[in-house]
């Protein structure tokens, strides 16, 4: 295992689903970071239901000498989990980690470029 105190993640944060196809749409983001981005270590983690959870994949990128990590909430919507879930989940990465400079971006859903290629989808 390399450490790299440099380094930077981008951890892909969803819900989980006991059905291991749900996960090919998170997969394939990854996938496309890794390709664009080879430089950035890329991970995901759930919610509830699939492994890993958040804390396990932001214990091994710590484990790798990864001090900044990037947290993407891949949902559509703001429900609860946004809301408050992610929040309480957040506080307690960072007590764990101060060492850590955690950036949580506003779930996926809500970004402009995403609604626009959603749109663009539905009216093809």
């Amino acid at each position: 295992m390399a450490i790299n105190k440099n380094k930077q993640a981008v951890i892909l944060f969803a819900h989980g689903s006991r059905d291991a196809l749900w996960m090919r749409p998170i997969d394939a983001v990854a996938d496309q970071i890794r390709t664009i981005s080879p430089d950035i270590e890329v991970a995901c983690a759930y919610l509830e239901l699939t492994e890993p959870d958040l804390l396990s994949t932001v214990e091994r990128l710590v484990q790798l000498g990864i001090l900044e990590m990037r947290i993407i909430p891949m949902f559509l919507g703001v429900g609860r989990h946004a809301r408050e879930d992610l929040p309480l989940l957040m506080q307690d990465l960072k007590a764990k980690h101060p060492n850590v400079t955690f950036e949580l971006r506003k779930a996926i859903g809500e970004e402009p470029e995403l609604t626009l290629a959603m749109a663009n989808i539905a009216l093809r």
